[in-house]
């Protein structure tokens, strides 16, 4: 079965109503994002950073996954489906998807402050405040401080080895939903091997090597019209 290899950026979710930090000139949420996404804001004001996660896990359990995500689902049928995405909500697990691979971590888990290797599911009992919010008091069972899983601008990207090795191995590769400038997430695409198939979708795509099939379309229509090119192979 051949490997299919997905990077999957924000674009995919857009269609779920999950905003991003580039939607409104620096500003996500109505906050400046290095105040809610940098470690140097973390430090500054990690009260406000607690606030500001609590608030998005309440949208993201009312989103559910598009077509986008529902459809690399249904291409599992045919493919070894293995999923990279720069997204921090679950709608990839949502819809299905069995290989997830985080890049900038996961809304819906806390880790220790003490121990990154302690990393929490959301709602934890665990926890000694329960639910989806959490707060500079919040406990883990060890009686240390907690903190959102988030990959912070300012922080290493801990999944990237992993990621390259996946697009490494790929026989087919698709870029999702990306402008191709976040790095190093954007280099990605550079990893495949140059005898892989690529495709690229997104409905305002940016410049990309000659050998990428591009497919100028939102996350829904893209991925039907994938579905459509790669079982007819």
């Amino acid at each position: 079965m051949k490997k299919l290899v997905v990077s999957s950026g924000a674009g995919i979710s857009a269609e779920s109503g999950i905003k991003t930090f580039r939607d409104a000139d620096g500003l996500w949420e109505n906050y400046p994002v290095m105040d809610v996404a940098s470690h140097t804001g973390f430090l500054r004001n990690p009260a406000l950073i607690h606030k500001f996660y609590n608030g998005l896990r309440s949208k993201l359990v009312d989103s559910k996954p598009n077509f986008g995500h529902e459809g690399l689902v249904e291409l599992e049928k045919y493919f070894d489906v293995r999923v990279i995405t720069q997204n921090v909500d679950d709608l990839h697990e949502r819809a299905g998807s069995k290989n997830v691979l985080h890049l900038h971590g996961e809304l819906m888990k806390v880790r220790s402050l003490r121990d990154e290797s302690r990393v929490y599911q959301l709602p934890c009992d665990q926890l000694t405040d329960k639910g989806l919010e959490t707060s500079v008091d919040t406990r883990d069972p060890y009686g240390d401080p907690v903190r959102p899983h988030i990959v912070f601008f300012e922080e290493a990207v801990p999944n990237f080895d992993r990621a390259c090795m996946l697009a490494q191995q790929a026989d087919i590769f698709v870029v999702i939903g990306t402008s191709l400038v976040v790095y190093p997430a954007a280099s990605l695409l550079h990893y495949a091997p140059r005898n892989a198939e690529v495709y690229y979708i997104d409905p305002r795509p940016s410049a990309v090597p000659d050998y990428v099939h591009v497919i100028p379309k939102t996350a829904t229509e893209g991925v039907r019209e994938l579905i459509s090119i790669l079982t007819k192979e």
